[in-house]
């Protein structure tokens, strides 16, 4: 991102991109640059809000270089590690932005896939999904291919969806949803979900997996299988007992002229 560019605090970006980190020191100069290839030259007019999540490398420190090499950049740091749905909260929180983007920060998520995001917003639909079903064997090993797509099927089945990659977390959508979003532990897996139950629409794009660069994946067989089934349970159960009701007639004398009402 340019150095010289300056954003007051009341300044409204067009997106938010919102990036929960942990343990991800050597990874933020590269998600950075990445990020700034594709912004400055299109002209996104963004800013980079970067989640400390209890770090316990020198992503702290990381993110404080970058918020002083560029305005564009804010950082919030917890006092401690507190998972990635928290870290994705607070940054929605915090954004600004028309639209408001999550992404990872080991650049498995490829910044490169961001005007496309715009792209489909432009079209009037409220929250865009990066699916990764047709490059997931580029980013990533058989085993975490393999337990993704199981995952996947078994939220479908159970929550009676049709996302087909709804552990991917690369996603954007209107800054009005997130007023309606209300996360608990574990629950920014099923962000689509939640929003349709709003009534917001939600759409699918194909975007890259990347291979990790550096650092360790926060997630294996036992985070994608098993980890998240109560919390699949809980939003089954939600959706199970969602109102559902449309009003046939409204009478209502106080929008009534006095003559109307007259005995």
């Amino acid at each position: 991102m340019s150095m010289n560019l300056k954003m007051s605090p009341t300044h409204r970006p067009t997106l938010s991109i919102c990036v929960p980190v942990y343990n991800e020191a050597e990874n933020l100069p590269l998600l950075h640059a990445a990020i700034a290839a594709v912004i400055d030259p299109q002209n996104i007019d963004a800013e980079l809000i970067l989640v400390d999540d209890g770090s316990k490398d020198d992503s702290w420190p990381q993110i404080e270089k970058l918020v002083a090499k560029d305005s564009r950049v804010r950082g919030l740091k917890f006092k401690s590690n507190c998972g990635e749905t928290a870290a994705s909260d607070a940054g929605l929180r915090a954004a600004r932005g028309r639209y408001v983007m999550t992404m990872d920060a080991d650049l498995q998520n490829d910044p490169r896939d961001i005007p496309k995001f715009l792209e489909a917003l432009a079209t009037g639909v409220d929250c865009v999904c990066g699916t990764r079903v047709a490059t997931r064997s580029q980013g990533d090993n058989f085993i975490r291919v393999a337990s993704s797509r199981i995952a996947n099927w078994v939220r479908n089945k159970l929550s009676d969806e049709t996302i087909t990659d709804a552990g991917c977390t690369y996603r954007a959508f209107k800054r009005e949803c997130v007023e309606k979003l209300k996360l608990y532990r574990g629950l920014h897996r099923f962000i689509p979900t939640l929003l349709k139950m709003e009534g917001y629409t939600v759409a699918e794009i194909p975007v890259t997996n990347n291979p990790r660069l550096h650092g360790e994946s926060k997630y294996g067989v036992w985070n994608r299988l098993f980890k998240s089934f109560r919390d699949l349970l809980a939003i089954r159960w939600m959706k199970s007992r969602l109102l559902g009701y449309e009003i046939a007639t409204e009478l209502d004398r106080a929008n009534e002229s006095v003559d109307k009402i007259a005995i």
